[in-house]
């Protein structure tokens, strides 16, 4: 794993540009962060993507019964 520090309105560019964060705002414990990427990559919240994770499998689960 990555770490790196960013301060307010510093990026990370990801495979070649294709993907950019920026650091929005601070405030408290939380840090709001915006992301930009073409339409066919998919950006979840953990919870989100646990969720859509837990749906797939879902068909493979009733096959089996």
């Amino acid at each position: 794993m990555l770490v790196m520090t960013r301060k307010l309105g510093e990026k990370i560019f990801i495979d070649k540009g294709k993907i950019k964060i920026t650091v929005l705002r601070q405030k408290g414990g939380q840090v709001a962060l915006g992301f930009s990427a073409p339409e066919e990559i998919e950006i979840d919240r953990e919870e989100i993507y646990k969720r859509k994770l837990a749906y797939a499998q879902l068909p493979q689960l009733a096959l089996r019964k």
